[in-house]
């Protein structure tokens, strides 16, 4: 048996299901976690166009939105915007009662 490495950048197609899993990834509240889903929303949406318009290097880009990246929130809020999303805050249900 073959097998072959999942990607699941070639599976993000919708703005929409991004969205979603961007939202579910900052819902964990795991800062490596984000920053590799974002990574992996950008590398669906071809990270070289992501890099030049959130003016940061695709190198860069790449290593900060690695596994073992860690992205300064300017870097996330810039990817964010190029790839067309925003940030919400929200209020979380009380979990100290």
């Amino acid at each position: 048996m073959k097998t072959t490495k999942f990607d699941p950048a070639e599976h993000l197609k919708s703005p929409e299901v991004q969205a979603e899993l961007i939202s579910e990834a900052f819902g964990t509240g795991d800062p490596k976690f984000i920053a590799h889903v974002i990574g992996t929303v950008a590398r669906a949406r071809g990270m070289t166009d992501v890099a030049r318009d959130s003016g940061v290097s695709r190198e860069a880009l790449y290593r900060a939105l690695s596994e073992k990246g860690d992205p300064r929130l300017s870097t996330v809020t810039n990817v964010l915007s190029a790839l067309g999303f925003g940030l919400e805050a929200k209020v979380l249900p009380d979990t100290h009662a």
